[in-house]
């Protein structure tokens, strides 16, 4: 009797002791900047992530789940997300969604110009933040808050009605970076997202064209869609590049230019390396060098074995 126990322990523990580790739950609140309104990364691998309003939505969860696959990271990646709303629609109307489980980790953001109601004023931002972050640690104390500091709306600096309008495009980007810098002191957030900033640098490195009004230069990628205030799927990918880098450490250049959803997305080579040297040159020493991903197969056979959720 006590051979038989015995042997049950030791089988017990080797295969408590091969068992993986669980997968980094990751968690993003936001709007049609996350969702990718107005390009194909809305729907784009949306069987990879999970989808918490189930709108079959991928979006910019989708490209950094994409990525974390090819880089050998474990990441649990869902969505929360409705068009148009900051963070005081998700606290009124989905914090029984959102709060259903803890997070390791929160990308969230506010509305595009700080409040629907009186933009460039970041009171409501910086009010929402705090009460979000509060009620994400009631779930989890220890959930990484991460706030991503969205980009300039071409729609609201060069029309003469804009809310930053007769400014140089990169004064909404840096606006939007001190309001949101406010709310991550007000809620402890663990690091702010560049990636409006990183859009600016893509403009003023020559990579995009910074006025889509007056037409997009030969050679310029148009960060913007149609509207000239969502994003492009180039936007969104720079955006999530930045994600990517922010939240795992690594280089987004180690990604390479045969990146899978690059790839998928009908980017050329070009564009993609140079997208991903923008977001490795804002994000600087927060990012470490790491193996590239591997390439040896073609592009087409390395995204087609790619695992889903």
């Amino acid at each position: 009797m006590n051979k038989t126990l015995a042997l049950i322990a030791a089988v017990v523990v080797v295969i408590g002791g091969t068992g993986s580790a669980a997968a980094t739950s990751v968690l993003f609140i936001g709007n049609s900047f996350l969702f990718g309104s107005g390009s194909a990364v809305r729907f784009y691998r949306a069987n990879t992530v999970t989808d918490l309003n189930n709108e079959g939505i991928g979006g910019v969860p989708a490209l950094f789940k994409s990525f974390t696959q090819q880089a050998g990271l474990d990441y649990d990646v869902a969505l929360e997300t409705r068009g148009g709303s900051g963070l005081d629609f998700h606290l009124a109307n989905k914090a029984d969604v959102i709060g259903k489980r803890g997070w390791d980790a929160v990308v969230m953001h506010g509305f595009s110009l700080l409040d629907a109601e009186k933009p460039r004023d970041p009171a409501k931002l910086v009010a929402t933040t705090k009460q979000m972050a509060e009620a994400l640690r009631a779930k989890n104390p220890n959930v990484a808050i991460y706030l991503m500091a969205t980009w300039s709306r071409a729609d609201h600096v060069y029309p003469a009605k804009g809310a930053w309008s007769g400014t140089p495009i990169d004064v909404m980007a840096r606006d939007i970076r001190t309001a949101y810098d406010q709310a991550a002191t007000g809620a402890k957030a663990k690091a702010v997202i560049p990636v409006g900033e990183a859009w600016t640098r893509a403009m003023q490195s020559g990579v995009a064209d910074p006025n889509p009004y007056d037409g997009v230069e030969a050679a310029k990628l148009n960060l913007w869609t149609y509207d000239s205030y969502h994003a492009s799927a180039h936007g969104y990918y720079l955006e999530a590049l930045v994600i990517f880098g922010s939240l795992t450490g690594r280089d987004p250049r180690s990604l390479g230019e045969l990146e899978c959803s690059a790839f998928e997305l009908g980017f050329s080579r070009a564009d993609t390396k140079a997208l991903q040297q923008v977001a490795f040159e804002q994000l600087g020493s927060s990012v470490t060098a790491a193996p590239a991903v591997p390439a040896g197969r073609t592009p087409a056979a390395r995204c087609a074995a790619a695992p889903a959720r």
